[in-house]
């Protein structure tokens, strides 16, 4: 790193400083949240579907993030989920950012070349700046914050990490992205090796990253793992497509007879556009229609909260008496899984080498 770089860096760390996060949230008069009672008949949850801006001011971003928890707040949410990539909006802090593009053509590919490098240099004020937004907004609220996920540099692989925060701000748990995008493999990305399901006062609780859903596995393991509800921060550059949509988190809950919360981020970044509706889903059996479905955003472009009520007791009583749903077979498995599973075996199917 030379000295203009070394330079900009300081120049990030002391515009992202987690003062500023303080002095804001400070002026804002909030009246702290109190412990709430836990009642596993009526667990409220929210989803945050985040129009993406690319912030001049890092105070923006707060005020922002802080717009959504206090909204939850009001509805009584006890646990909230933001989008994959949630901190791509302190891009804005790069000058001449706006005139770079993540397409395939021209100067695109290579800026898209040069992202790893860039998430190397950018991570580290990054990431400590959402922490400390995050971390706060649990503590002032009282409530479960899922703050979505962040490229986060450690050592020398960059991961796409999602990260939960307990009532009182600490950061409860941490999953990284298992399956990449053919982008995030192009730019160097590292895919992450293990799942994880936090203990909490509400229940268990999972967050595969996005493209972890396409994948039944998934969310099977993570069902295994005793998870209840499964939260899924996503930022789909595309455009909308209800059909492929739902090669995601819908399938999964009724696959594995577990909750799911989406929070996306929708609008513009650096030329592409991002859709998605953020949505609360469940069981066939556990929703009023009968679709699997107990709320979701209006439209895939706009900003929008979405809240739900769970029953994790109910969720308890359907799993343990589903019709359909109860039957393993121990001895087929045993004999298929491993040899499928087996990357040495020459017929194995990957996208690219593993992260």
């Amino acid at each position: 790193m030379n000295f203009r770089e070394k330079l900009f860096l300081k120049h990030l760390y002391w515009r992202t400083r987690p003062s500023l996060v303080e002095k804001f949230l400070k002026g804002q008069k909030i009246r702290s949240g109190k412990p709430f009672r836990i009642d596993r008949r009526h667990v409220r949850v929210g989803a945050a579907q985040v129009r993406i801006k690319l912030v001049k001011n890092p105070l923006d971003y707060v005020e922002e993030m802080h717009g959504f928890v206090r909204e939850a707040s009001g509805l009584g949410v006890q646990l909230l989920v933001f989008p994959e990539y949630n901190y791509n909006q302190l891009f804005g802090l790069l000058p001449g950012i706006e005139s770079m593009s993540l397409g395939d053509d021209g100067g695109g590919t290579a800026f898209k070349h040069k992202i790893l490098d860039l998430l190397f240099f950018l991570a580290p004020p990054f990431v400590q700046f959402a922490y400390t937004v995050f971390s706060r907004l649990a503590g002032e609220y009282g409530i479960y914050i899922m703050a979505g996920s962040f490229p986060t540099a450690t050592g020398d692989r960059v991961t796409n990490r999602a990260v939960l925060f307990a009532p009182d701000g600490t950061l409860l748990g941490s999953q990284d992205k298992i399956h990449l995008t053919l982008r995030e493999h192009k730019e160097g990305l590292s895919a992450g090796h293990r799942f994880e399901v936090c203990e909490t006062g509400l229940g268990r609780l999972a967050m595969p990253v996005c493209m972890d859903a396409t994948y039944f596995e998934t969310f099977r393991i993570l069902s295994a793992k005793g998870a209840e509800i499964v939260m899924l921060p996503i930022a789909d550059p595309q455009r909308y497509n209800c059909w492929l949509a739902l090669r995601g988190i819908w399938p999964r809950v009724q696959e594995s007879l577990v909750y799911g919360i989406k929070a996306a981020l929708v609008g513009e970044f650096l030329g592409e556009p991002f859709t998605g509706k953020a949505g609360v889903f469940a069981p066939l059996e556990l929703t009023p229609g009968r679709d699997g479905v107990l709320a979701e955003a209006p439209g895939h472009d706009r900003e929008a909260l979405v809240t739900a009520e769970l029953d994790l007791e109910a969720l308890q009583e359907l799993r343990a008496n589903h019709p359909y749903l109860g039957d393993r077979n121990p001895e087929l498995e045993r004999r298929y899984f491993p040899s499928i599973y087996d990357r040495s075996k020459p017929g194995f199917l990957r996208r690219g080498a593993p992260g």
